[in-house]
């Protein structure tokens, strides 16, 4: 039982870094325009590229 005064500090110290990346990338506009990121990975523009 002494253990979980060890882990219960740590759990919560890794939700809240957890919690601080997520609102670091949507504030950063990760999540802007998931349709068009969809899309764009469907899409074959890559084969317009010009060859090496």
């Amino acid at each position: 039982m002494e253990i979980l005064g060890l882990l219960i500090p740590v759990s919560l110290a890794l939700g809240g870094l957890g919690l601080i990346a997520f609102i670091w990338a949507l504030r950063g506009r990760q999540y802007e325009d998931p349709k068009g990121d969809a899309e764009r990975i469907l899409s074959t523009e890559w084969d317009d590229r010009p060859k090496p």
